[in-house]
C-alpha cells in the first residue's frame, strides 16, 4: 500500500489515528496554521504527486470549530492537494454536515446536501465516503462523483445480537421516514438470532420545528424494544417513541450519529430508554447530564472506515464489506 496516503485534519486527528492504526499505515504529515484575522491555511508536508489520497474530516460543529469551519478547511486542503498533483483524492466524512436538508419542505428552501456536494466536486474531490446519511437517495443523487455509503448496521447487529438473545424482540422506527432503515436492521437481526423479530413504527409530523404525533403502530408489549434511527439531535424523537412503547420489557435506542444538541441529555436521561448506543463519528461532548451518560454505549467505526479505504485503494468490494 505504498501509494496510499491518509490525512486527518486536526479537528478529527484522534479519529484519524484510530483509522490509520486499523489500516496499518501512519497518518501523513500536514500542517494547519491560524492567522490573526481568523483565516487559516493547511498544506501537506510530504509529496502527494500521483498518490491515492484519503482526507478524513468529520463535519460536526463543536466549541472550537463550527461545521462550516470544518467544511471550509476540508475544501481548502483538498484544493491544495489537487494543486500539488495528487492522483486521486477521497474525502472520508464519518459525519456529513447538512445531510438532513436534502429537499425543499417550504417554498424557496435550500437543498443544502446538493450544495455541499457541488463545492466538494469544485475543489477537485474525486470520491466521497460517509456513514449512514439521513436520506440515501438524496445523497447519491447529489454527487456526480462516486459517493460510497457505509452502514453501521453490522455493528449494531453484532452488539444487540448477544445482549437480546433469548428475549422476544421488536425493532421500532421512530417515524415513517425511517421504516426502511429499521426494516433492514430488523431483517439482519432476525437472521442473526435465527427467530422472528417483530416490527413497529411511530407516526410523526414536524412543522416549523414542532414535532407532533404519538401513535405507535405495532406490538411491543412484553418485548425487548430497539428503537433505531440515523442520528440523535435533541433526543425528543427517541423519547417520544420510548414513551409510546408502554409494556415493553426493556427499551434500547440506537443511532449512528450522536449529536446530542440542546437539552438532549436531560430529555434522554429522563426517558424510558435504558441504554443508548451510538457510534464514534461524533464525540458525545455535548452530553453533560450524568443520567444520560450512564446510559451511553459507543461503538467504534475506525475498523470499518479502514477496511473501506483498503478496498477502495485495491479495487475491492464495498458491497461485500457491508454484508451482515
Amino acid at each position: 500500500m505504498n501509494e496510499l496516503s491518509l490525512f486527518a485534519l486536526n479537528a478529527s486527528r484522534e479519529f484519524g489515528q484510530r483509522v490509520a492504526e486499523a489500516l496499518g499505515v501512519p497518518l501523513s504529515a500536514h500542517e494547519e496554521r491560524e492567522f490573526e484575522d481568523g483565516e487559516h491555511k493547511a498544506r501537506a508536508l510530504e509529496s502527494v504527486r500521483g498518490r491515492d489520497l484519503y482526507v478524513l474530516q468529520s463535519l460536526y460543529g463543536d466549541s472550537s470549530q463550527s461545521a462550516n469551519d470544518k467544511l471550509v478547511r476540508l475544501l481548502f486542503f483538498i484544493g491544495a492537494l489537487r494543486d500539488a498533483s495528487a492522483g486521486r483524492i477521497t474525502a472520508v466524512l464519518p459525519y456529513l454536515c447538512y445531510a438532513r436538508k436534502d429537499r425543499r419542505t417550504k417554498s424557496r428552501d435550500p437543498v443544502s446536501t446538493r450544495y455541499v456536494a457541488a463545492v466538494l466536486e469544485a475543489v477537485g474531490t474525486d470520491h466521497v465516503v460517509t456513514l449512514d446519511v439521513h436520506n440515501l437517495a438524496a445523497y447519491e443523487n447529489s454527487f456526480r462523483i462516486p459517493a460510497e455509503h457505509l452502514e453501521a448496521k453490522k455493528l449494531f447487529v453484532d452488539y444487540f445480537g448477544s445482549i437480546v438473545a433469548g428475549n422476544e424482540v421488536a425493532v421500532v422506527s421512530p417515524d415513517v421516514g425511517g421504516v426502511k432503515r429499521a426494516e433492514a436492521f430488523r431483517e439482519a437481526l432476525e437472521g442473526r438470532l435465527g427467530r422472528p423479530v417483530s416490527r413497529a413504527f411511530m407516526e410523526k409530523q414536524r412543522s416549523s420545528g414542532v414535532v407532533s404525533g404519538d401513535r405507535l403502530v405495532g406490538e411491543v408489549a412484553g418485548r425487548t424494544v430497539i428503537i433505531i434511527d440515523d442520528l440523535i439531535s435533541s433526543g425528543t424523537t427517541l423519547a417520544r417513541a420510548a414513551a409510546a412503547c408502554g409494556g415493553a420489557r426493556r427499551i434500547y435506542a440506537a443511532a449512528s450519529h450522536g449529536l446530542f444538541a440542546q437539552k438532549a441529555g436531560e430529555v434522554l436521561g429522563a426517558s424510558a430508554i435504558g441504554e443508548i448506543v451510538v457510534t464514534d463519528t461524533v464525540p458525545p461532548f455535548r452530553l453533560k447530564a450524568a443520567a444520560a451518560r450512564d446510559k451511553l454505549r459507543i461503538l467504534g467505526t475506525a475498523p470499518l472506515f479502514a477496511e473501506a479505504i483498503r478496498r477502495m485503494h485495491s479495487g475491492g468490494s464495498i458491497v461485500d464489506l457491508l454484508k451482515v
